[in-house]
């Protein structure tokens, strides 16, 4: 068996749409390997669902790599941290009686020649009853300095949105203040541009508490983020892309598998007994012609459930007495009235052992190019449902992903990656499979073989 596996990729590799095709597949499965290990699937369940996750991601970013096509150089996220005062942060303590002073610098350099989305910044305290109070100053690299807000902070971790400030958007001239902060000096705001170099978040906080502790965190949220860009929850689509590959392979080859061999073994036992076993197989076949496939997923969906392994087992019942029935039965008939197959009965076999050590071996390489080429057609089933508003209720999936980018609009707000990259990937499966499929086709039928 494995000499003949052997011959059967040689074989394969004489065509270079099947080789095409291999190498995409063996990247797909790279990808889910990566995915399966990098992320459990309950890290990845509640990863996708939480919000907090993400509150550090920009909102509907494109990816970073938007910046080789566009003129302009769009702003990376940038995230400072006084928690382990690292990236140059600085923080400074000092104490008297009842009063401590703490400084916090948070210093950045803004080299893009866009102004980002927005400026944010979290302050976390700790204290027993006294409230801290704090004061935010900007300082921009031509030594301007602007008070940004003095309060007091909570117990919880406050976060203040600089951009939507409405007393410091007045403060600032009704300029909205990601803008005006990093604007060049004297300039209109329709033709302003940012001024580059070293800026500064200063955080002067008085804690009236021996014990009390003060650290800062700014985000200025950049108009790029990461290889796949964000949604408009946030979320990195790079792990929605990862985690969608998987979920696509295990539905699509689970969804071929299950089909394509229950309708082998179905049109060998109809083949083999005849009469009225075989006359069921095909009535019930002819009835489940009549089916919508695609309607009877949508009311599953509806009215029962619409997680991905409820639906992949509906569509693999339903898939079972499919017009591949009367091919295979076609061959089977063949097959059952081979020598072998007489000699077989001769010296005892029963019809059990016929079926699946005689008839089934022997016409088993025929389905091989049949399942190969129905896996991207369950793949684009499931996209379809979840395109539909069916999808999977937890999984990140492709289908879901294009769902999510048409509610919000997606393409009319310009954020064509959200709809591009899972559409491409489909299409790649897709492809990688139909030309393995193609050119097992070619091997197994000798019909369509060219010399």
């Amino acid at each position: 068996m494995m000499r003949r596996m052997g011959a059967w990729f040689a074989q394969l590799t004489d065509y270079p749409s099947a080789i095409l095709g291999i190498v995409i597949v063996l990247g797909l499965l790279g990808l889910s390997g990566y995915s399966l290990v990098a992320y459990s699937y309950n890290d990845m369940v509640t990863g996708w669902q939480s919000g907090e996750q993400w509150q550090d991601n920009p909102r509907t970013a494109a990816p970073v790599w938007y910046n080789w096509f566009t003129a302009q150089d769009l702003p990376t996220t940038v995230i400072r941290d006084s928690h382990g005062s690292s990236d140059r942060v600085t923080k400074t303590v000092q104490r008297a009686d009842d009063l401590t002073e703490v400084t916090i610098t948070l210093p950045f350099d803004y080299t893009a020649d866009a102004f980002p989305k927005a400026i944010a910044v979290e302050l976390d305290a700790t204290f027993a009853s006294k409230q801290p109070f704090v004061t935010l100053a900007w300082r921009t690299p031509d030594g301007r300095e602007f008070t940004l807000a003095e309060r007091g902070v909570g117990q919880s971790t406050t976060r203040i949105s600089l951009s939507q400030n409405a007393d410091l958007r007045r403060r600032l001239g009704g300029t909205r203040p990601e803008v005006a902060l990093l604007a060049e000096p004297g300039a209109e705001t329709q033709s302003a541009t940012p001024l580059k170099g070293e800026y500064e978040l200063v955080v002067e906080g008085l804690l009236f508490e021996d014990d009390a502790t003060l650290d800062a965190k700014m985000v200025i949220y950049g108009k790029v983020h990461g290889l796949a860009g964000t949604d408009h929850l946030r979320r990195d689509l790079a792990l929605g892309l990862l985690w969608g590959t998987p979920v696509a392979l295990i539905f699509g080859v689970g969804g071929a598998l299950g089909a394509t061999v229950f309708t082998f073994i179905i049109a060998a036992i109809g083949a083999w007994y005849g009469r009225w076993t075989d006359a069921i197989i095909q009535r019930l076949t002819e009835v489940n012609l009549i089916f919508n496939i695609l309607v009877i997923l949508i009311l599953v969906g509806t009215f029962i459930s619409s997680s991905i392994w409820v639906m992949l087992a509906v569509l693999i019942v339903f898939n079972i007495f499919s017009p591949g029935v009367k091919t295979y039965r076609a061959l089977f008939l063949q097959v059952r009235e081979d020598a072998y197959i007489e000699a077989a009965q001769s010296y005892g076999a029963g019809n059990w052992r016929v079926i699946w050590r005689y008839m089934m071996p022997r016409a088993a390489p025929t389905i091989i190019p049949i399942f190969v080429s129905a896996i991207p057609g369950f793949i684009f089933l499931e996209a379809t449902l979840a395109v539909l508003g069916l999808g999977d209720p937890v999984l990140p999936t492709w289908g879901k992903m294009i769902n999510a980018a048409q509610g919000e609009g997606a393409l009319f707000q310009g954020h064509y990656y959200w709809m591009i990259e899972p559409g491409v990937l489909l299409l790649l499966t897709g492809f990688a499979f139909v030309m393995i499929g193609l050119a097992l086709d070619r091997i197994f039928n000798p019909r369509l073989r060219v010399e």
